[in-house]
Formats: C-alpha cells, structure tokens, sequence
C-alpha cells in the first residue's frame, strides 16, 4: 500500500481543521484607559465601539475594559503598555508621554481647532501621510481631539491676559503649557485624574480642560468661574488622542477579524469620536449649575495670538531640527482642517 497520498491526505485535513479554528477563535481585547467608567470617554466612545466590533464579529471580537488605569501605571505609560502587549488597545493623549509625538502636536498649537469632528478627521488625514512613523510601534485605530478647552478657576474668573499673571493653572502638554506661560500663567503640568485633588488642596488655582471632562472630576463641585473664549475664533487649545492597539494582537487575529477593526477604524471613527466630544462637552456644561460663565471677547483674543506666536515658531524650529519642514507641516495642518470643516458646512 502506497501511504503517501493517505498521510498527504491527513495533513492537509489537518490544515483544514486548523484554518477552520483560527476562523472560529474568539479573541478577548484587553482595552485600557485612565478615565473613569462613568466618563463620556468610556461610556459613549469606547464601550459603544467595542459593542460593534462584538456584534460584527458575531460576539468573536470582545473587549474587557479597564478604565482608571485598573491594569496599572499611569497615563503617560499606556502608549508602552500597548506597544510592549501590558494592554491590547489603549486610549489616551499623545501629550502625556511629552516630546514622544512632535510631528503630532502641531494639532495642539494655539487657535488650531476649529471643531471637534473636522479636526479629528484631518488629524487622522495627517499622521497617516506626515506623522506615520511615529506610531509605527503600534496598529492605529483612531485619533482625535477634544472640544474648546475653557478656564476654570476657583478665585477669579479670567476676563483679559492680565488676570493670568502668576495664576497657576494646570496644563495637559508641552504646547498648553507653553502657551499659557506666554500669556503670563504658571503652568503646572499634569493629567487629568490628578486635577480635582490639586484644586481642592490649592496647588492649582485654575485648570483648562473642556467640559467634557467636568463629570469626570467633579471640577464644577471646587471651582466658581468658567471661562469660554468667543466660540467664532478657533479654539484657544486642544489635545490629541490616539486609540491604538497592539502590533502584534492586531497582525495575529484571524483575516476576518482584522477586517472588522479595520471596518471600525480610521477617518470616519476619528470624525465621529469628535462629534462624541463635542456632545460631551454641552452634557458637561449643564452640571456647572448657577456659576459665573465669561466669553473672553473676539477683540482680547487678537492680543493672546500675537503672544502665543513664539509657540508656533519654536514648534517650527523644534521640529526643524529633528530633520522635518515644520513651516511646511504646520501649513498642512491648517490646510486639512480647514477643508474638513469647509466639508460639514
């Protein structure tokens, strides 16, 4: 009896048997992230994202969530913890691992911003074409920003760029905390779970974040004043998030796994995670109750541009020197802002 063709028979039964497996394997994503399980982060973003990644993989794809860094660390370490496979998908700011994400942080420069969803759309468009190499470690799912940050200050509202002299304020990045300096702040850096204990002991006397983040921390509950720049200029800042997971999870799933992150990812995801945002931050606003709120008028604004023009230029000069074209990139930015925003006119 020849039993070649029989033993040739059984291996590629096997074979089968094993494609048929992998195509059948159920696969639990570790996502890690340091707002609370109550943050509009959590509960309108990332549980609904991976609520659909469930039911298109028919429940093969499943998330195990752990929000307020339960896996451990801090946030500046969540982009090592996905890269280094602690978690699976993480989300968090680019800015908490600072000077990690240079090319990026052109978003983060002053009166950027023009909406949440626009600018999430053209941040997605600009790290795939000019930033890409810095998040080569990892496999992007999304990046975004959030809406307008706002004053919020225990004392003294902010009316004119003399009221910041010497206040100190926290700041969430290197391009925030040189802008306030410039406008006279003290800048305290440090991420956002850390704001409301400031606050409360007085290391701080204001932060700027959205008001997206006011549930989150309570910061309505210690602080008196909210105040808004006019809504008809670009934001006075933003922040960039990347949702992003692991290499090697992302290359090993199954192919039609892999198509379902990548039906859920990208430019679309970024816009709407946007839109999320700035749902978030009018949700936010209600909860400040009956305290004071300023709009720190279109005219005070010219002032604050001029000074924060140093910022734009030692971006330019930093990323200059790394080997980019900083003018030529922060022109790129502006330019994909602007046409997405031009879009959902």
């Amino acid at each position: 009896m020849n039993v070649l063709p029989f033993a040739r028979a059984l291996v590629c039964l096997g074979a089968i048997a094993a494609c048929s497996a992998q195509a059948q394997e159920s696969v639990t994503l570790k996502v890690h992230h340091f707002l609370p399980a109550g943050s509009a982060a959590h509960q309108q973003f990332i549980q609904p994202w991976c609520d659909k990644i469930a039911r298109e993989s028919g429940n093969r794809l499943k998330c195990q969530i752990y929000p307020s860094m339960q896996l451990g660390g801090t946030p500046g370490q969540l982009f090592d913890q996905v890269k280094d496979g602690v978690a699976d998908v993480v989300w968090t700011l680019t800015g908490y691992t600072a000077g990690r994400f240079p090319l990026t942080e052109v978003f983060e420069l002053p009166f950027m911003m023009q909406s949440p969803e626009a600018t999430s759309k053209a941040l997605w468009d600009y790290t795939q074409k000019h930033a890409a190499r810095e998040y080569a470690a990892v496999h992007p799912i999304a990046f975004h920003v959030h809406g307008d940050g706002v004053f919020h200050m225990r004392d003294k509202p902010v009316r004119t760029m003399a009221d910041l002299k010497g206040v100190k304020l926290r700041a969430p990045t290197r391009q925030t905390t040189r802008l306030l300096a410039a406008l006279g702040a003290t800048p305290v850096a440090m991420p956002v779970p850390q704001v409301s204990e400031a606050l409360g002991k007085g290391v701080i006397d204001g932060a700027v974040v959205p008001y997206e983040v006011v549930p989150s921390v309570k910061i309505q509950e210690i602080v008196k004043y909210h105040s808004e720049t006019d809504p008809s200029e670009p934001a006075l800042y933003t922040s960039t998030f990347m949702f992003v997971m692991n290499k090697a999870k992302y290359e090993g799933l199954p192919v039609d796994l892999r198509k379902v992150i990548d039906a859920n990812s990208g430019q679309a995801l970024s816009g709407q995670i946007g839109k999320v945002f700035l749902a978030a931050d009018a949700a936010g606003k209600k909860l400040i109750g009956g305290n004071p709120v300023n709009v720190i008028p279109k005219s005070e604004i010219e002032a604050w541009k001029k000074a924060a023009v140093p910022v734009h230029e030692g971006w330019i000069s930093e990323v200059n020197g790394k080997g980019a074209h900083g003018q030529q990139l922060l022109q790129a930015a502006r330019e994909l802002i602007q046409q997405h925003a031009a879009a959902l006119r």
